[in-house]
């Protein structure tokens, strides 16, 4: 049984033997407001939230990406107030690509179609939310809020925002996962507690002035702060000096790390944020609890047409949640966390054991993982303890803390349980695996049974760049790192007597720091092993990741100055040279290589010849170098011609020789 999105469900499902909901009579404790189609699915965070909720015996309504005033009447005023999330994905990344232009689909929306959610969603149903229940407590949370919940870059605006607590109106912003706060506001409104009131619950930050703020808060607040209390740059000295900007967010940061530091920012001369300390990650038990609930695993009866988003997750599994791989790019750290936290082994098999009986399995399950996942367990053992380390990673950059554990054990175990049940044909590994955490395990049976057992044909990986400069940067272990995972790969594919795995890289422009001479390497990487991305993934500025914070401040970690493509054309060379084969790159290439002071030889170009071998020295670059061989490409859009585009691999033809271009060998079909 879904939660109900209209007052006749609601009405229905309680069971009044009347086939009509008289108007007045139906009434919530809660209406959840979300910007995605409703799914009752776990990996929704808005379902999920919910089916808390109701597990604690509220009454829940739901009303998903709602257009007009009649849309946020449907349950009226709920007793205790509404819960608002702009959806899984950040309203603006939602809607825009990273060139700033309007996306044509929406992958959680019916049918894929565009336009059912407006931009800045949480700002603007709060403001309609405020304006039809004024007296109405309205609780944000999700990533768009958690994320916002600071003075922040904004790289659609580009300019610094305020606060989403002041430009929104909402009376608290849940940050991070948002089942313990939502416990400890729960227990309040079981009181009758107006939760709009609420200002000691760990997790949540609030909108307050000198007249408003608890009295101890405000106290230390006017001592000009202490220990336990940090005040951050105001929102005017961010926007006014980058330098005070990255200094916020590395406090920030420190304040995510930390079990009881509270963080102040004033947003202007009257009104400033309090952050209170974060919430503790969730035990096993409570994992577990949470996801055993009722979830249906699909979308609401009430969609004609699938919501896209669906289909990866309606038979995948999550393991665990966090991920203490630190990216530079990546908003887990910030809104899950570096503590990874995992279910039990027996709670993930019966979640997986339940899959085999629903509609339209066929005997596959996705994927079993999270952010990251071979990062099943917490990086050591100190964390349950004392947390994460305010100014050391666990993994990236600079090596692997001493500290850290390497044991893929727990994760191999569930993943053998998981293939041996009755139904499941084949258990994928689809969320991602950290290459440099296989190397640094002095066991290399996890890496040879996901070889043999996990993959279908190809395996995702993120090396994200050639040139170890920018690795670092992001935070991600060095190239040779990814060369070596690579040959063990290959060993471990060819042991198993799978002849034809490959590994799909997937790598960034633009990133801060990538200098296009940097750009250049990694071309030159890619012209080595003849493959060319079908996609670029260029850098997305999104709120609060520290490399947002080193795009808009042009600053590393450190606070030196970085070199940042922020025009256009910066941008457009480096996809460029990511996609060297493509005709229409060449003159892009060409200026790009001058720019680096690598200008090669010029003669035939190669990005004509979409299958081509190259003898060409590697000092000329890849658009002019001269092809010695063109193979017909198969036309099939099938996987492995996905694969043959990407690689510049020929059409095998019975009884020829033909080149693999993967491995370098020929082979006789």
């Amino acid at each position: 049984m879904f939660l109900p999105m209209t007052k006749k469900e609601l009405w229905l499902q309680r069971d009044y033997g009347q086939s009509e909901a008289p108007a007045e009579v139906v009434g919530v404790d809660f209406v959840v407001v979300s910007g995605d189609a409703y799914v009752d699915h776990p990996s929704f965070g808005s379902a999920l939230i919910g089916r808390l909720v109701q597990s604690l015996g509220f009454c829940v309504g739901v009303i998903a990406q709602p257009k007009k005033d009649a849309d946020f009447c449907e349950f009226g005023a709920p007793k205790h107030g509404f819960l608002l999330a702009g959806g899984v994905v950040d309203s603006m990344v939602n809607n825009y690509y990273v060139s700033k232009k309007k996306r044509t689909e929406d992958e959680y929306s019916e049918g894929g179609v565009y336009g059912n959610r407006p931009d800045r969603c949480v700002d603007v149903y709060a403001k309609t939310l405020k304006r039809l229940y004024p007296d109405c407590p309205i609780i944000a949370g999700g990533l768009e809020a958690s994320l916002r919940r600071l003075a922040h870059y904004d790289y659609w605006d580009d300019s610094v925002r305020k606060s989403i607590l002041w430009t929104s109106g909402v009376d608290i912003v849940v940050y991070g996962m948002g089942e313990n706060p939502m416990f400890d506001l729960l227990e309040y409104a079981k009181k009758g507690v107006h939760l709009g009131k609420v200002r000691d619950v760990k997790g949540t930050a609030y909108l307050a002035s000198l007249d408003t703020v608890p009295k101890k808060v405000g106290q230390k607040l006017q001592e000009g702060g202490c220990k336990d209390l940090v005040v951050l740059p105001s929102c005017g000295q961010v926007s006014a000096d980058k330098k005070a900007y990255f200094e916020a967010f590395d406090l920030s940061m420190q304040g995510m790390a930390t079990a009881d530091k509270t963080l102040v920012q004033w947003q202007d001369e009257r009104q400033f944020v309090v952050v209170n300390p974060p919430s503790s990650p969730l035990t096993q038990a409570q994992m577990d609890s949470v996801y055993a609930l009722p979830f249906e695993r699909t979308q609401h009866p009430r969609y004609k047409e699938r919501v896209p988003a669906l289909q990866e997750v309606e038979f995948s599994v999550t393991a665990h949640r966090g991920c203490f791989g630190d990216c530079a790019f990546c908003a887990i750290t910030y809104h899950q966390g570096r503590i990874v936290q995992s279910r039990s082994e027996d709670n993930i098999i019966q979640e997986c054991e339940s899959l085999v009986d629903k509609p339209g399995f066929k005997g596959y399950i996705h994927d079993i993982g999270g952010p990251t996942a071979n990062f099943h367990e917490p990086a050591c053992d100190k964390q349950a303890k004392h947390g994460v380390c305010a100014n050391r990673e666990c993994v990236g950059g600079d090596g692997n803390c001493n500290q850290l554990k390497v044991d893929h054990t727990a994760y191999l175990s569930l993943l053998r349980r998981a293939r041996s049940i009755k139904g499941v044909k084949k258990v994928f590994v689809r969320s991602g695996v950290r290459f440099d955490y296989i190397m640094s395990d002095m066991d290399q049976a996890f890496l040879q049974e996901l070889a043999k057992h996990h993959i279908s044909g190809q395996l995702k990986v993120a090396p994200e760049h050639a040139s170890d400069s920018v690795l670092k940067h992001m935070n991600k272990p060095h190239f040779a790192t990814y060369l070596a995972f690579k040959q063990e790969f290959e060993k471990a594919t060819k042991a198993c007597g799978m002849a034809k795995q490959y590994l799909v890289p997937y790598f960034i422009s633009s990133h801060p720091g990538c200098t296009i001479a940097d750009a250049v390497t990694l071309t030159e990487y890619l012209k080595e092993i003849n493959y060319m991305p079908l996609q670029v993934q260029d850098f997305y500025p999104t709120p609060s990741t520290l490399a947002t914070t080193m795009y808009y401040t042009e600053m590393d970690k450190n606070h030196k100055p970085i070199f940042v493509a922020k025009k256009p054309h910066d941008k457009a060379m480096q996809r460029a040279l990511l996609q060297w084969r493509l005709p229409k790159n060449k003159a892009l290439i060409e200026e790009a290589y001058k720019l680096a002071k690598g200008v090669g030889t010029h003669g035939k170009n190669t990005a004509t010849q979409t299958n081509t071998q190259s003898n060409t020295p590697s000092n000329t670059h890849p658009s002019t170098r001269k092809p010695t061989k063109t193979v017909t490409q198969a036309k099939s859009p099938n996987k492995s011609t996905l694969l043959d585009k990407a690689y510049g691999r020929p059409k095998a033809h019975k009884g020829k020789k033909v080149v693999n271009r993967v491995h370098g060998k020929k082979r006789r079909k």
